[in-house]
């Protein structure tokens, strides 16, 4: 279930991330949950030392308050201190960032670990996987409250070659018309998106083309070619924007 989130930002800079995958974050967990068992064992055995001359009753309950709070505290500290990482995390090669994007906030960083108990409803997160399954984006019901996403941190490797905005002039460029009205904003975009194409799965790449690149052809008058994918007509329009004002 990996896919891309691709996220067209206000200053027109495109930011793509790759969704983590169950598989990955399953890994994850289990590593988490051993250090976890293993740090809640010793500190047990430290704290029932430490009261040992005190009500027995009493020292049954402080230790089971401090040994209930330990995993929310492992993953609320970690993942807001550590920008969105577990050591489980870090193992897997993911990371819990904002929906947006950037990095996660030690705020949501307690509401998605605070609304753990929601997804293990009625067993071992039964409804967290569901609501994986059944959002785009792979969000948990903690990461919808808070606002998260999970990604990897690795990006998978190219499939086209990265376009080409400084040597030469582009086969393409006699095509694109004369470009009346582009903005130096549209510029950047259009650059970010050549170069981020490589990186994207086919269905991020066929989203950004109907969402980046057609409409900015229309405004600009870029003309449609038969049997030229879209990428080089995109490419083509950078390098002549860039190399009229000066940019390459």
């Amino acid at each position: 279930m990996d896919q891309d989130l691709a996220i067209l930002t206000p200053e027109k800079t495109i930011l793509t991330y790759r969704l983590a995958g169950l598989g990955s974050r399953v890994g994850a967990h289990v590593v988490d949950l051993m250090l976890c068992v293993a740090g809640m064992s010793g500190l047990g055995i430290g704290i029932g030392l430490l009261l040992s001359n005190i009500d027995q009753g009493l020292a049954v309950g402080v230790v089971f308050a401090v040994l209930g709070a330990f995993p929310f505290l492992y993953f609320i500290l970690f993942e807001g201190l550590w920008n969105g990482q577990t050591l489980g995390k870090r193992f897997a090669g993911i990371r819990v960032r904002m929906a947006d994007g950037t990095p996660i906030t030690f705020v949501a960083a307690v509401g998605r670990n605070l609304m753990r108990p929601a997804d293990m409803i009625p067993g071992p997160y039964f409804l967290g996987l569901i609501a994986m399954f059944t959002n785009p984006r792979s969000q948990r019901i903690g990461d919808q409250i808070a606002g998260t996403v999970v990604c990897y941190e690795r990006r998978p490797h190219a499939i086209f070659a990265a376009a080409p905005h400084v040597v030469g002039i582009h086969p393409w460029e006699p095509q694109i018309g004369d470009l009346p009205g582009m903005t130096p904003q549209e510029y950047d975009a259009l650059k970010r998106f050549c170069d981020r194409f490589p990186e994207l799965s086919t269905a991020t790449q066929n989203k950004l083309i109907e969402e980046v690149w057609r409409p900015l052809a229309e405004r600009r008058r870029v003309p449609a070619i038969p049997d030229v994918h879209p990428l080089y007509l995109a490419e083509a329009t950078v390098m002549k924007y860039g190399r009229q004002h000066g940019l390459l």
